[in-house]
């Protein structure tokens, strides 16, 4: 038996693993609402019994908030290489679900230009990314009996709010959670069809801030004028972020700690078959906005960003309340590279807007968000270039070394608590809408998704 068997039970398989897919999916595991708390134990209860299926040792494990899932498999194998595979089985909110072209629990096989897709909340983030892991080892255990190397599972139920269990469960159980090295499929390839192993992650800092006017709304006929109005003040500060001439963020200290991409790394992304045009058209635009004499790809992998998520205040209803409202709200989010201190650009980002405060006008911080640093993976191990050889394989062509513009923090943690390099292969596009209305997973990626791991485990075990 070789891997090519495995290779084919996989391809037999499909329809039957889909099928276990459009089931987890069904499952409304949104972290952030406390409404679903037992859908997200529905999905931890589905993913212990799956991989009991499976042979795999899994468990449900209780933290403060969503349950993890760990599992072990090949204990015995005590000279074969130790890995732990890391995924998430909770999902973003479907707002606004007038949106949807579907409902987002109701998943289901579409046909598309580019071919038949998975449609739902959580196909590619990440659902569908973990399974493409689970089904590998599936196929597998059915060939070969038990599997090539020793496999710590670990799925988190948090990781779409902030993960705030999951320090204090890694650094509880970090005996248990040690392995050699750690993978993660959560991620996207930088092209459609480009097998991708992302080498560098931005760090991300998010803050949230009311500014505060008026005792109470006013009257704006009585107050319009000579009152003071949060809602213009909070425009006023935001527009303050920005230069505008040359779209950098006018933080002071915003940019310690970022570093020049190397010549050489450029070269590698520029020749990575990147599409710049299907990237913009994707999102609807006609153009690349912010720094200027910066890439696409500089942007996205190797720059920091000041984005404003949310900004509200005043009345919202239906027809007109004609008010000067005495809040104004506003969520940000920065996405850190390089050395970047996420606790030092907190207090950059915080002193800058007290500096623009008015009198009258004063500032609320929320004080209870978090920062991760960025993550830079050392592809110079072995591990990395045999996992490179194996999706070059699959995917018949060179797969390549890419930055991600998104944050998992899940890899620093793995590092700093646990000693590990982590290893992040997804299978995901950029017209995936994760996050959006209307997600999807093509079904080509979860298909050969699934392949590339079992060619991954062949040669890491070789």
């Amino acid at each position: 038996m070789s891997l090519n068997d495995v290779l084919e039970r996989i391809d037999t398989d499909l329809d039957a693993a889909t099928q276990r897919l459009l089931e987890l999916l069904r499952i409304q595991s949104i972290s952030t609402d406390p409404a679903f708390k037992a859908d997200c134990d529905k999905a931890a209860d589905w993913l212990v019994a799956d991989l009991n299926t499976i042979g795999i040792k899994a468990e449900k494990r209780p933290t403060p908030g969503h349950p993890m899932v760990v599992g072990h498999i090949g204990e015995e194998n005590t000279d074969a290489p130790h890995v732990l595979f890391y995924g998430h089985y909770d999902v973003q909110p479907v707002d606004p679900l007038n949106l949807w072209k579907t409902p987002p629990f109701e998943p289901q096989l579409e046909e598309t230009d580019n071919g038949t897709v998975i449609r739902g909340r959580g196909s590619s983030d990440d659902k569908g990314q973990l399974m493409t892991f689970v089904e590998a080892c599936r196929a597998w255990k059915a060939i070969h009996g038990s599997l090539p190397c020793r496999i710590t599972f670990f799925f988190e139920g948090e990781e779409e709010s902030g993960s705030p269990s999951l320090v204090p469960f890694m650094e509880e159980h970090a005996a248990e959670l040690k392995a050699d090295f750690a993978l993660i499929c959560d991620t996207s390839m930088v092209s459609r069809g480009v097998p991708s192993i992302a080498s560098q992650l931005r760090g991300m800092l998010k803050d949230e801030f009311t500014l505060v006017g008026p005792r109470i709304d006013l009257h704006s006929g009585h107050y319009g004028g000579p009152g003071l109005n949060p809602l213009r003040e909070m425009s006023r500060i935001i527009a303050s972020f920005y230069n505008e001439d040359t779209g950098a963020v006018a933080v002071d200290g915003f940019y310690d700690g970022v570093h020049k991409v190397p010549a050489e790394l450029l070269r590698q992304w520029e020749a990575s078959g990147f599409d710049a045009k299907d990237y913009l058209d994707n999102a609807g635009y006609t153009q690349a906005h912010g720094e200027k004499d910066y890439s696409i790809l500089e942007q996205q992998w190797a720059r920091p960003t000041l984005e404003i998520n949310g900004i509200w205040g005043g009345y919202n209803g239906a027809g007109s309340k004609t008010v000067i409202p005495s809040e104004a709200h506003c969520k940000i989010t920065c996405r850190l590279v390089g050395d970047m201190d996420p606790d030092a650009l907190r207090d950059n980002l915080r002193e800058h807007v007290e500096a623009q405060l008015k009198p009258d006008c004063k500032v609320i911080w929320d004080n209870d968000l978090e920062g991760s640093k960025a993550s830079v993976m050392d592809i110079s191990r072995p591990e990395f270039e045999a996992a490179r050889g194996a999706l070059s394989d699959e995917w018949n062509r060179e797969a390549v070394f890419c930055g991600m513009g998104g944050s998992i923090p899940i890899a620093g943690f793995f590092k700093s608590i646990l000693g590990m390099e982590s290893m992040l292969v997804g299978y995901a596009n950029d017209d995936d809408a994760i996050h959006s209305p209307n997600e999807k997973y093509d079904l080509k990626s979860f298909h050969k998704g699934m392949r590339s791991w079992a060619r991954i485990l062949d040669a890491l075990t070789k």
